[in-house]
């Protein structure tokens, strides 16, 4: 067992006495009241700069636009508590938006741009949305059902004209709060400012209640825990996923900068590093796949998180980037779980998620709720302030993700003797694509609705690219058409039915489903290397019958060998 010594950053303090200090010190009251912090300490830094538009503003400018779109929501009936959908890409009108909402005390529903209009409805329906801004590029999705859901009045459109009369203009309502002040209203800590669907990993998306306390917390710990000061900040995801939340608030504590891209690319990826002298980011696995650069190691990074990689890349992309890597540990539903700090040098080589961030605890337990021991495997459970309030509008749902204050992670992990976590693998039924969590139940139940379907399971195929890839097994009704046939029905219904990244890779079709003891689906057994080698798939990419992913399989199972570190 590798024992890790207690050293010290550059403030002079180890881990654990960071940990008690970030814990110490008093949190801002909500996020205005960071905000207003920020402008007045630094009005002239710049807050954020997205590139490929070229839109930079400074605090005081920002600070002016969060205002004047707050006092527009208002005037456009959007009050404390309510819900308002959005759908927007990487612009600056959503960080706006947010802040805005949150000062006055309503919450955010992020949706992502990928989704369809099945998607779109479900969001907007589980959330109670009142309102709902989208980008025009992403207008189709109002018809029907989504369009219903809505009251008259109640879309907003923006990077566009509006197709309706029934449809508002982002600028025209923005431009109804110049020159006023928002209504002051009284926001505290408590109050919900997301409503943050997760990606379906248990079943359908749910509504995770994000607080004021959530998000102050995320970025105070990630913008402090590592006794280092990072003030340019890399974010490249969209912006309705969690990171640039996170990532914004990071930089507003340091009053740094967020630099923002439209989307993830991880061929430019380390030219946006070299050139925006950015210190902190989230780094993408595929980056280390791309052709090497002699400026490689030209940067001014000092820390670089990463997910999901094993030992040796992890040491590759340290080598290859001169930079810090490390893993970590978090979830929707708890923000930062487990940190690695820098110093941990033997505990990265080893595979550590690292240990609980400042305001969390965790622990692991066994089937029956009881900790386990040193060394044993069990469920990830945290603890603490500022995690979700609960599932929007399901208190069953709430009730079973928790074991009294702890959060059941449905992830397994076992920890060393000095209190470091590593991550064994997920219990939830459910594919990670190219970092998306995948619900199989959500993919199944679309796929089954097709009459020539009689069961179907999907589950995941290791891909060395893409982490996993999903593949759904289906077992045919009585006198279906020929598998060429069927395979072109899944792929046209969950092209209308599905986002892009959740629709299957491979297909399968075959005469019955192996069985456990108790009739279900045995999904085990169709995740065996012997299954996926015997049984024919159509690969959707290609358009063809073939075994892409056995050879994706024993690419992967081959990489793992060679980069094993013992």
């Amino acid at each position: 067992m590798i024992r890790q010594a207690e050293t010290t950053g550059p403030d002079g303090l180890t881990a654990a006495e960071r940990c008690r200090t970030i814990e110490a010190e008093p949190l801002p009251a909500s996020l205005n009241d960071l905000l207003d912090r920020a402008s007045a300490e630094a009005p002239d830094a710049t807050i954020w700069n997205f590139v490929d538009d070229g839109v930079t503003h400074t605090y005081a400018e920002a600070r002016r636009m969060v205002m004047q779109m707050a006092t527009a929501l208002h005037n456009w009936g959007v009050r404390k508590g309510d819900a308002v959908a959005v759908m927007l890409p990487n612009s600056v009108d959503y960080p706006v938006l947010w802040l805005a909402l949150a000062r006055l005390g309503a919450a955010i529903v992020p949706v992502n741009i990928r989704y369809e209009q099945r998607e779109v409805a479900f969001v907007i329906r589980k959330s109670k949305a009142c309102r709902f801004v989208v980008h025009d590029n992403c207008a189709k999705v109002l018809t029907g059902e989504t369009q219903a859901l809505l009251p008259k009045n109640g879309v907003a459109v923006a990077g566009g004209k509006p197709s309706s009369a029934d449809f508002k203009s982002l600028d025209d309502i923005y431009d109804t709060g110049r020159g006023k002040h928002p209504p002051a209203v009284h926001v505290t800590a408590d109050d919900l400012v997301n409503i943050q669907f997760t990606s379906g990993t248990t079943g359908f998306p749910k509504g995770c209640e994000l607080t004021h306390r959530y998000w102050l917390i995320s970025g105070k710990v990630n913008a402090a825990r590592d006794g280092r000061v990072y003030r340019k900040i890399w974010a490249s995801t969209p912006f309705t996923y969690m990171d640039p939340h996170w990532l914004l608030l990071m930089a507003i504590y340091r009053c740094g900068t967020l630099f923002v891209a439209q989307q993830q690319s991880a061929s430019r990826f380390m030219g946006w590093i070299r050139e925006y002298g950015i210190e902190f980011c989230i780094l993408p696995a595929l980056t280390l796949k791309q052709p090497p650069n002699p400026h490689d190691a030209d940067n001014a990074l000092i820390r670089a998180n990463v997910y999901g990689v094993t030992p040796y890349n992890r040491q590759q992309i340290e080598k290859r980037f001169n930079v810090t890597a490390r893993e970590a540990f978090g979830m929707t539903e708890i923000g930062s779980g487990l940190f690695l700090p820098i110093e941990a040098t033997d505990k990265a080589d080893a595979g550590s998620c690292g240990r609980p961030a400042p305001f969390r605890r965790a622990r692991i337990v066994d089937k029956d709720g009881l900790e386990v021991g040193t060394g044993e495997v069990g469920e990830l459970q945290i603890s603490g302030q500022g995690i979700l309030r609960g599932y929007f509008g399901d208190p069953e749902a709430t009730r079973e993700a928790f074991d009294d204050e702890w959060f059941r992670t449905g992830d397994l992990f076992w920890r060393d003797e000095d209190g470091f976590y590593y991550i064994v693998g997920r219990i939830k039924d459910s594919i990670r694509r190219s970092g998306e969590n995948i619900s199989a139940r959500e993919v199944e139940a679309v796929v089954r609705e097709l009459d020539c379907v009689y069961e179907v399971a999907a589950i995941p195929v290791p891909s060395g690219d893409r982490g996993e890839e999903l593949k759904i097994c289906v077992v045919p009704v009585t006198g279906a058409s020929d598998r060429d046939v069927m395979a072109d029905k899944i792929i046209d219904h969950t092209s209308r039915n599905l986002a892009v990244f959740k629709r299957p890779r491979f297909i399968s079709i075959i005469d019955e489903f192996p069985l456990t003891p108790s009739g279900k689906v045995a999904k085990q057994m169709l995740k065996d290397a012997d299954w996926i080698s015997n049984i024919p798939s159509y690969d959707c990419e290609t358009g063809t019958w073939s075994d892409a992913e056995r050879a994706s399989f024993h690419d992967t199972v081959a990489g793992d060998k060679a980069g094993r570190v013992t």
